[in-house]
């Protein structure tokens, strides 16, 4: 899928289930790749000199931010943020969703305008639920994808 290896993989570290994160650092230590957290609270990760977490203030987006600031082209950004995944995709960098879903230019647009007209059915009380709790088939899917980005 990407024409180079990423150098580096960012976690938008808050919201990223941790079956994921597990899945992102045996990979880390598989292909010898440098993995960033960014995340609003300290969390637990392993003692790995490929592995740093950054913790940044917690104002609104400030994880976002960062990651927006630091990524460069054919990093690798997992996040289920799509805001933040359509300003990943701008700086030549590539999103992955937790549940697997690659976000690529010809696709973020529709899916950007599906959040904002959920959101709005939501905001209407016309739908009340969220997406379906995670689970090993979403787990599969990401790590299946991940696999494929980075191999």
């Amino acid at each position: 899928m990407l024409r180079n290896k990423p150098n580096k993989i960012w976690i938008d570290a808050d919201a990223c289930p941790k079956a994921v994160k597990e899945i992102i650092f045996k990979t880390s230590r598989r292909l010898n790749m440098q993995i960033i957290l960014v995340a609003n609270s300290y969390q637990i990760i392993p003692t790995s000199d490929l592995i740093k977490l950054v913790v940044v203030d917690n104002g609104f987006d400030a994880a976002d931010q960062h990651i927006i600031d630091q990524v460069e082209i054919y990093d690798l950004v997992i996040t289920a943020d799509i805001p933040l995944a359509a300003k990943v995709l701008k700086k030549k960098a590539v999103a992955l969703n937790p549940r697997g879903e690659i976000y690529t230019e010809n696709s973020i647009g529709a899916i950007l305008s599906m959040r904002d007209f959920m959101k709005e059915l939501r905001d209407a009380d016309i739908i009340t639920s969220g997406p379906a709790p995670f689970g090993p088939k979403d787990l599969k899917l990401f790590a299946d994808a991940l696999n494929k980005l980075v191999s």
